[in-house]
């Protein structure tokens, strides 16, 4: 993005807040935060107070909710703090989660650590940045924030100090931010028949799982466009497609397959996770199988079109598959040849079955910045999981040749070419995507 762009973009931004703030000013909205401290606890409790299952509920709990990501350095103590999650406004670092006494939360009692969840206020009353999605763990049940608390307080005691957030946005905007965007508290709607697969699903997607703070659209101040809920989202160099029926996968999600891919990172006919999404299916192996289902039967409940509509979406996808790549011309075309063909075209019966997706239909997301990143950055899976391996060609092909390969791949889905290819292919190089923890802890 050229420097007038961002300047243009800074001074909507700056334009939109202020007017923001105008508008919470003249109808007597107050802006300054009026939260007190709640009382430390002291010594905190010891590990033998919090019964087995309710830990282990919480432990499965956490993985829903992504937390050691955001909360964990790799190489460094689960959930000791220090990731940092950039934003527009700057980066924020994820606190430390350890129920160390000084540097975590061991004085923390679980009345505080409600409060954060459901109100984004932390012990000493501040206001939490929205980069820590309360928006959404506002839903959480009693039960559910207590499982998550008894798991954390049970951790291992890691002395770590957070950095300081780099965000030039003043922590009491904050509450402006939340009179305009917040609505605390559980919604009972949604809460009510937890016990069915799909509320269930409503319920974990909607909150502990946030799925909308990557998958929707969010505006100028970075809250949720919660009228375009779900219509995909570009985060942080990668782009989370739409989970509704704006859905470019070329092949229409069953509950089957989804629940497969969440837990696996890889199902037959859907392309493989990476980036951020390969931390998260990471994480949900570890999550109560039941509620990974829901949380599938919740999103392809998204997907409104008609049986008929998704029928013949999928009969077109495999045609293209079927009928191969565009004739091989071209630049792009030699450069696939020499290296992607091998596994791609003559390997997919390769141990694992990991190739059992033609490229001929895989390509359909708006924009090609996963495929730029997966290509340059290669896949390399934990040891414990299904993934495939996938070579990355960062330092082994110049920018303009990965922009000729990027684009021929395209050719393959049958699509409109996308534009401005060896551009966005000089925007991913200047990030190259951080390496994500994984596991739950």
């Amino acid at each position: 993005m050229s420097s007038a762009a961002l300047c243009r973009g800074a001074s909507a931004l700056v334009l939109a807040t202020a007017v923001a703030i105008a508008a919470l000013l003249a109808s007597g909205c107050s802006t300054r935060a009026a939260h007190s401290a709640v009382a430390a606890v002291d010594p905190r409790p010891a590990a033998t107070n919090f019964p087995a299952d309710v830990v282990g509920r919480g432990e499965r709990l956490a993985a829903i909710g992504n937390c050691i990501t955001c909360h964990s350095v790799p190489g460094q103590p689960a959930f000791a703090g220090g990731y940092p999650v950039r934003t527009p406004f700057g980066t924020v670092h994820g606190t430390n989660l350890t129920p160390d006494p000084d540097t975590g939360i061991g004085r923390w009692s679980e009345e505080a650590f409600r409060r954060a969840l459901r109100e984004g206020v932390d012990r000493a009353g501040h206001n939490l940045y929205p980069a820590f999605p309360y928006d959404h763990f506002t839903r959480l049940t009693d039960d559910d924030v207590r499982a998550l608390y008894a798991y954390l307080m049970t951790r291992e005691p890691v002395r770590m100090e957070t950095p300081p957030n780099d965000i030039w946005v003043p922590r009491s905007f904050v509450s402006v931010w939340k009179a305009l965007y917040f609505r605390p508290g559980p919604d009972p709607a949604a809460n009510a028949g937890a016990e069915a697969s799909l509320a269930r699903g409503r319920y974990l997607v909607d909150g502990l799982a946030h799925c909308g703070a990557c998958h929707t659209p969010h505006n100028a101040l970075g809250a949720e466009q919660r009228d375009r809920a779900f219509d995909g989202y570009d985060v942080d160099g990668w782009h989370a497609p739409a989970l509704n029926a704006k859905s470019t996968s070329p092949l229409p999600w069953s509950v089957e397959a989804l629940t497969t891919y969440l837990r696996t990172g890889i199902a037959d006919g859907h392309a493989v996770s990476a980036g951020p999404m390969h931390g998260v299916t990471g994480n949900l192996a570890a999550a109560d199988p039941a509620d990974v289902a829901a949380i599938a039967t919740y999103i392809v409940s998204l997907d409104t079109r008609t049986p008929a509509q998704r029928e013949a979406l999928a009969r077109a996808s495999v045609d293209r598959g079927t009928r191969g790549a565009s004739p091989p011309t071209g630049n792009g075309a030699l450069i696939y040849a020499g290296t992607c063909a091998q596994c791609h075209d003559l390997g997919r019966q390769a141990e694992g079955g990991a190739l059992q997706l033609p490229l001929a239909i895989a390509p359909t997301l708006p924009t090609p910045a996963n495929l730029i990143h997966i290509v340059r950055d290669g896949i390399t899976p934990a040891p414990h999981e299904r993934f495939p391996w996938m070579p990355g060609y960062h330092g082994a092909l110049t920018d303009a040749q990965l922009a000729d390969l990027v684009a021929y791949v395209r050719t393959m889905s049958g699509q409109p070419p996308w534009p401005d290819v060896a551009g966005a292919v000089r925007a991913a190089g200047k990030g190259r995507s951080a390496e994500l923890p994984r596991g739950s802890g």
